[in-house]
Parts: structure tokens; C-alpha cells; sequence
């Protein structure tokens, strides 16, 4: 596949082409930007992922973020609805599967067509969000909602 591409892939920390692959897309903490010219990969961005804390609408939130940034395709893990049907409006190829490899690699299969084009979510909306167990008291504080200090 030889063509003049941007491709955006949901990545873990630190981003970059050696980065892993996030297999979430709109919690993910950073996305890589590539260029592809003529099947060369080119760094372009690395960018902190805007909706990764959102309280809500993280896939909008990130697909309206590399949208704005005119990305042609996004490759990732996993889609959720939202995100989906935000990408699918502005026209951008969608390519999940991607985990458990680098960025650099998830692109050469993009290109080799190993990876291909989803046409629906892969997940349900909230995936990625964790399970909500952490330590907190209720809203009580150390006194347990007893008038205890």
C-alpha cells in the first residue's frame, strides 16, 4: 500500500513510534501522529489525549481532537460507539486490533493489510474507564459519618 497518509494510533506512555499500541481510544493517555510517505513512517506528534480524565464523552472528545488535527485514519485496540460514530462522520478509516505491538509496527500491518478497517464498535460506551474501587470513604471522612474524629 503506497499512499500519503496521517494516521493517529492511541498509544501508552512515553507516545512515539516505539511506544505500545493503547487498546483504548478514548482513555488512552497519548496519541502518535505518523505521516506515511510512500510506506516511510515519519514521526510527526506526540499529544496528551484531552479526554482521558473526562468525566464522560471521552470518545467524542478524542475523536474530536484528532479530527481537528486532519488525521486520514486512526489504528487502536478497541472502539466504543461514541467514538465510532464521531470518527465514522468525518470520514476517517478505523482500524482496531492493534494491541500487545509498537506503533511502528501496528502502521507496517495497517500497510501490509494485516490490520484492516473495522465498520462498527468494538466495545461497549464507558470501556476503558476502570472499576470504580478505589478507596473512598462515601463522602464521610476518617469519622465514618459518626461525629468521630
Amino acid at each position: 500500500m503506497s499512499k500519503n497518509l496521517i494516521i493517529v494510533i492511541s498509544s501508552s506512555p512515553p507516545g512515539g513510534l516505539e511506544a505500545q499500541v493503547d487498546g483504548r481510544f478514548g482513555r488512552c493517555q497519548y496519541f502518535t501522529f505518523v505521516k506515511v510517505e510512500n510506506d516511510d513512517i515519519k514521526l510527526l506528534e506526540i499529544a496528551q489525549n484531552p479526554g482521558v480524565s473526562a468525566m464522560g464523552g471521552a470518545g467524542m472528545q478524542a475523536a474530536q481532537f484528532v479530527g481537528n488535527k486532519k488525521a486520514d485514519a486512526v489504528i487502536t485496540g478497541n472502539l466504543g460507539p461514541n467514538a465510532f460514530t464521531a470518527l465514522s462522520s468525518l470520514g476517517m478509516k478505523m482500524i482496531v486490533g492493534a494491541m500487545g505491538i509498537t506503533v511502528k509496527e501496528a502502521v507496517k500491518r495497517f500497510l501490509d493489510g494485516s490490520l484492516k478497517e473495522t465498520d462498527t464498535a468494538t466495545v461497549q460506551s464507558h470501556y476503558g474507564m476502570g472499576g470504580g474501587r478505589g478507596m473512598g470513604g462515601g463522602g464521610r471522612g476518617m469519622g465514618g459519618g459518626r461525629g468521630q474524629f
